[in-house]
């Protein structure tokens, strides 16, 4: 196996890059996507390398270019939408849960709707209220969408990959403070099945579960906090947030008897109110201390710096949220 190091967007890049040279189908369309080399150089050099037909630069007007994309799939292509940010996907909200979501069934089965709907999401840096939306727990509510959250370019790359040949739309989620993070890929084709949970950190004593930007703030944050008071935590990360791997998670806490969910978005109707829901139901008698969850505020994201930080989950908040399914406070 060759190895070569890329960044996330990167990943991103070459999955796109290898799925539309595989199939002539497949094609992306989105804000400033071609001439001006994607919004966070995700798409970069794919408008020279395939041309204005298969790498589409759209109007300002989300619901318009989504319902051409739900088009394009009802009749035979892959689109890849764009957006801007996931936030800008809420205006868009009705072609996604009405059309996306529901044609395959309203029709009997005869048109699948094959797309994925991918673009930065949740909080970034300084970028308000409008700007911060956790949108995964409102999409992953509507039979008909799978949800995916990507937290390394390793995982980008493979699951983008399965979710530009799955045959049902996808909501494929990026964070933007990840788009520089990088790791050593392997330069083979690979893919990586949805619904299907990686431990990243092997650990005895604590199942900590997080996706997205939160995986990383548990591994090069509090994984070492925790190793300094000799507290050996196993770190897993969903990767899809639907299909969700139960059996994945319940296997860890079955190891560990114990399980702290640190997610971005808000507590209420959370996506880490559905994993303990289901941890309950299949570990209550391995668990030796109830579920903690560690989650965003329930308030929009202030632009304030101070602010903002006190809103999102930090490394001592889940130091303490351990330290209380250990019985250590």
């Amino acid at each position: 196996m060759t190895l070569q190091k890329v960044l996330f967007r990167e990943a991103l890049n070459q999955a796109m890059c290898e799925e539309m040279e595989r199939d002539a189908n497949v094609f992306l369309m989105g804000e400033e996507v071609g001439e001006y080399d994607g919004p966070y150089k995700v798409s970069q050099g794919m408008l020279a390398r395939f041309g204005p037909k298969r790498v589409v630069d759209t109007p300002i007007s989300e619901n318009a270019f989504c319902g051409l994309g739900i088009g394009a799939a009802m009749t035979g292509l892959r689109p890849i939408v764009e957006f801007m940010s996931l936030n800008f996907s809420l205006v868009a909200f009705d072609q996604i849960v009405s059309n996306a979501a529901k044609t395959l069934y309203m029709s009997g089965g005869q048109f699948p709707v094959p797309m994925v709907m991918r673009g930065p999401g949740g909080a970034a840096a300084q970028v308000a209220a409008q700007h911060s939306n956790c949108v995964e727990s409102y999409f992953a509510q509507v039979p008909g969408l799978k949800v995916v959250m990507p937290s390394t370019p390793y995982d980008a790359k493979g699951l983008l990959k399965t979710a530009i040949r799955d045959d049902n739309p996808v909501i494929f989620i990026e964070n933007e403070l990840l788009y520089g993070v990088s790791q050593e890929i392997p330069a083979e084709e690979y893919l990586i099945p949805l619904g299907q949970a990686h431990v990243r950190v092997e650990g005895s004593d604590v199942t900590l579960i997080a996706y997205s930007r939160m995986a990383h703030l548990l591994e090069s944050g509090v994984l070492p906090e925790l190793r300094k008071e000799g507290i050996r935590a196993e770190l897993v990360d969903p990767r899809t947030i639907k299909p969700l791997d139960l059996e994945g998670l319940a296997r860890s806490v079955r190891k560990t008897h114990r399980a702290v969910i640190v997610e971005e978005g808000h507590r209420f109707c959370g996506v880490g109110a559905e994993i303990a829901d289901r941890l309950y139901s299949a570990c209550f008698d391995d668990l030796d201390a109830p579920l903690v969850r560690v989650t965003q505020q329930e308030n929009p994201l202030p632009y304030s710096k101070p602010l903002e930080t006190a809103s999102l989950p930090q490394v001592a908040d889940v130091v303490q949220a351990v330290k209380q399914v250990l019985y250590r406070l």
